[in-house]
């Protein structure tokens, strides 16, 4: 049973925040019962709409930063320093919201396998999801759980590593041992940091019944941004895809399962998924030459332009 785990472990929640709106009360009224016997932190980067001060009054421990200071692997790294107590750590975004309340039990209780390194759960998408956003959340979070070593990379390839800090936990000594989250990554700290876990040998577990509602209606310039970064992360990190194997594989898996998707769900998307795949390719084979840019125009196509500050 997944209450058992609690019993077995000190456990605690991290959710970096920045003016987190309207979703932040439900966010809270959701994640609060769920985490009821856990540390909660919230990192929030000076917030101007009281997200810190209604995260203090429903009793959340606040860590206030600069702005400038946020880094998506850095700021994890912090909570995990503050949270030193803790045998696992659990990461949400602000706009992850919880399924139900054994949600987070059913994360944690992928670490009664000593083994297990990290782990994270399904992300289903919001009700107000495109059909496009939605196959997104179905392709990369499917409804079967499993547990990955390095012994799974030919069959997985770049697959074998994936984690999403919007819902996850991992074992905080184990993660620390391998040099923790990385600093100065533009995105993908998550999966960094699973790679690390597996050159040690630990296994990454995903828990299907562990859910969080959480999708993103990107525009067509938000998609492109978005792959353009992803670009500068694999450049930067090239030992991940020759280690792992290359991107495009899964990418190429993913256009004809959206294809599919599309042709039941709405057949009149496929055009503009058509546009989206080639924007998505361009901003990622952008992004790989991104030491050739100049600096001006590498924060006009990133999605992050704080990181080329």
């Amino acid at each position: 049973m997944p209450v058992a785990i609690a019993s077995n472990f000190s456990i605690g929640v991290c959710v970096p925040t920045l003016n987190a709106g309207s979703l932040w009360h439900q966010w809270l009224s959701l994640t609060l019962p769920a985490a009821s016997s856990f540390q909660l932190l919230v990192i929030d980067s000076s917030s101007q709409d009281g997200t810190a001060l209604k995260a203090r009054e429903a009793g959340c421990d606040v860590l206030i930063i600069k702005r400038d200071d946020f880094d998506h692997g850095g700021t994890r790294q912090r909570a995990l320093e503050h949270l030193r107590h803790c045998d696992i750590v659990v990461f949400l975004t602000q706009d992850a919201l919880v399924a139900g309340p054994e949600a987070l039990l059913q994360l944690v209780a992928a670490f009664e396998d000593p083994c297990v390194g990290a782990a994270f759960g399904r992300q289903l998408p919001h009700s107000d999801a495109t059909p496009i956003a939605a196959h997104a959340r179905y392709f990369n979070y499917p409804a079967t759980s499993r547990v990955v070593d390095k012994t799974d990379i030919p069959f997985l390839g770049i697959k074998t590593a994936f984690l999403s800090n919007s819902f996850a936990a991992y074992r905080r000594e184990a993660l620390l041992a391998v040099g923790g989250f990385p600093q100065g990554t533009i995105l993908s700290e998550d999966m960094l940091a699973g790679a690390r876990l597996l050159t040690h040998g630990w296994k990454l577990a995903y828990r299907a019944d562990a859910c969080v509602f959480h999708s993103h209606n990107y525009s067509l310039v938000e998609e492109f941004q978005r792959y353009f970064d992803i670009g500068v992360f694999h450049h930067q990190e090239r030992w991940l895809l020759e280690w792992l194997g290359k991107a495009e594989g899964e990418g190429k898996r993913f256009v004809l399962s959206e294809i599919r998707y599309l042709l039941r769900k709405a057949l009149w998307r496929l055009p503009e998924a058509a546009l989206r795949t080639v924007l998505k390719y361009a901003g990622y084979r952008l992004g790989k030459i991104e030491h050739k840019l100049p600096i001006r125009l590498k924060r006009a196509l990133s999605m992050h332009k704080r990181y080329w500050n």
